[in-house]
């Protein structure tokens, strides 16, 4: 007797189950639980190193800035003199210094007084334009270069201008950058 197709029926590729998938190793599932982690902590580390460095170059940023606003204010306050109100002049004097400026505007007070009291003559100066030219964040120590306006007035006078250039040199205090120095520097003669 033959067999028939109908005897054993042919068998079609959706009646086959499909072939087990190959056992993974324990080394290898190992292996690429390993990559993922050390890509991971790659990940984290970079920006964590990026983070640090952009908190590193903000402080500084914001150290620089606070130096430059305090010794802006504080040349236009020394260079200024209310001459109807010559104590709180000084005193603002004083408080925009430190160290051996500020020991120097203290001693000198009383003679500062004298003089602006027989002349008469009041300042006010303003900062025009202010550059850092050294910073160094670990030591608390600034050094700036400032153009100042200066108008003089004089009772019975018209107002007159002055330009003057300065180098500062700041501390930070606990009050802030105050000005340890301050240098008049000589005009250009070309």
């Amino acid at each position: 007797m033959t067999e028939t197709a109908q005897d054993h029926p042919a068998t079609s590729d959706d009646d086959r189950d499909p072939p087990s998938p190959r056992p993974r190793s324990r080394a290898g599932t190992a292996c690429w639980a390993l990559v993922a982690a050390a890509a991971l902590f790659l990940g984290w580390a970079c920006w964590q190193f990026w983070d640090l460095r952009q908190g590193a170059d903000q402080d500084m940023a914001r150290d620089r800035d606070r130096a430059v606003v305090a010794a802006k204010q504080q040349i236009a306050e020394l260079n200024s003199m209310d001459a109807k109100r010559i104590d709180q002049s000084l005193q603002r004097w004083q408080d925009s210094s430190t160290g051996a400026l500020h020991e120097e505007l203290k001693r000198t007070r009383a003679d500062s007084r004298q003089k602006i009291q027989r002349a008469g003559t009041g300042a006010t100066g303003t900062v025009s334009d202010a550059a850092l030219t050294a910073l160094d964040r670990r030591t608390g120590s600034a050094r700036i270069i400032a153009t100042v306006r200066i108008e003089i007035t004089r009772p019975g006078a018209a107002p007159t201008v002055q330009r003057k250039r300065f180098d500062a040199a700041l501390t930070r205090t606990a009050a802030g950058w105050k000005l340890k120095s301050l240098t008049a520097l000589p005009a250009n003669t070309q």
